[in-house]
């Protein structure tokens, strides 16, 4: 009985999806009650239309929920991971070499969502979500 409740796949896919998803959600709250205004001076200064800040949205928002909820999981966590390397790239490439001043990795919250990201894409939602993960993309 206890290999049952220790060897839980599904059990373990959810916990992901909601820590993940679920704690993206509040990047993406965060953006809606305060605006995009950071995101858009980011993209300008680096010469892309302010347009796709909305995108952000996307990442941080609908994929969140699509991820937590297990309804096309793999292909909303891959939109979640482009938003992360997107962030990486576009706001913390001078932190890459960087630790905390208490010895932690300076971008370990943004590694965190981009590979727990990954971790979705390559196990999808599992039966504890509203797809019960019976398609290819969930």
């Amino acid at each position: 009985m206890i290999d049952r409740i220790i060897q839980n796949n599904d059990l373990g896919k959810l916990l992901v999806r909601l820590s993940v998803g679920g704690l993206m959600l509040f990047h993406g709250i965060h953006k809606l009650k305060n605006g995009l205004g950071f995101i858009e001076k980011t993209l300008v200064d680096a010469g892309l239309p302010t347009y796709l800040s909305y995108g952000v949205l996307i990442g941080e928002i609908v994929a969140p929920l699509l991820i937590v909820l297990g309804i096309l999981s793999r292909p909303a966590a891959l939109i979640e991971a482009f938003v992360m390397v997107a962030a990486i790239y576009l706001v913390h490439a001078g932190e890459l070499f960087s630790l905390t001043q208490h010895g932690g990795y300076a971008l370990e919250l943004q590694f965190f969502y981009l590979f727990g990201s990954f971790a979705i894409i390559f196990l999808g939602s599992g039966k504890y979500s509203v797809s019960r993960g019976r398609g290819l993309w969930d």
